[in-house]
C-alpha cells in the first residue's frame, strides 16, 4: 500500500511539474546557451543520483547542433525540454530511494 501511495504521487507530481514547466516556458524566456547550459546542469544533478533518462544526453547534442545552425529558437525549446527531463530524472530517482532526497 505505502508503495502504491508513492507511485502514486510521484506520476501526479511528474504530470504536474512537466504539464506546467513545458507550457509556462517558451523559447522566448531564455537564451539558447542559457537553456543548454541549464540542461547540462539538470542533467548532471539527475545523473548524480542514478536518475538520468536515455535521451537527455542526445537532446542536449542536438540542441547545440541547432544552436550552430543558426536555429536558436528550436535549440532553446529542445534544451528546455531536456532540463525538465534532467529535473524529473532527478525527481524520480530520489522518489525511490528510502531517503526521499527530493522531500
Amino acid at each position: 500500500m505505502k508503495h502504491t501511495l508513492k507511485t502514486l504521487l510521484l506520476a501526479a507530481s511528474i504530470a504536474v511539474f512537466s504539464g506546467g514547466y513545458l507550457t509556462t516556458v517558451n523559447a522566448g524566456d531564455m537564451s539558447a546557451e542559457a537553456s543548454i547550459a541549464a540542461a547540462k546542469d539538470a542533467q548532471k544533478q539527475a545523473r548524480s543520483v542514478g536518475g538520468e533518462w536515455r535521451d537527455t544526453g542526445k537532446m542536449i547534442k542536438k540542441a547545440e547542433k541547432l544552436l550552430k545552425e543558426g536555429k536558436t529558437k528550436e535549440a532553446a525549446k529542445l534544451a528546455q525540454e531536456a532540463e525538465a527531463q534532467g529535473m524529473l530524472g532527478y525527481m524520480q530517482a530520489t522518489s525511490q530511494t528510502k531517503d526521499n532526497l527530493h522531500i
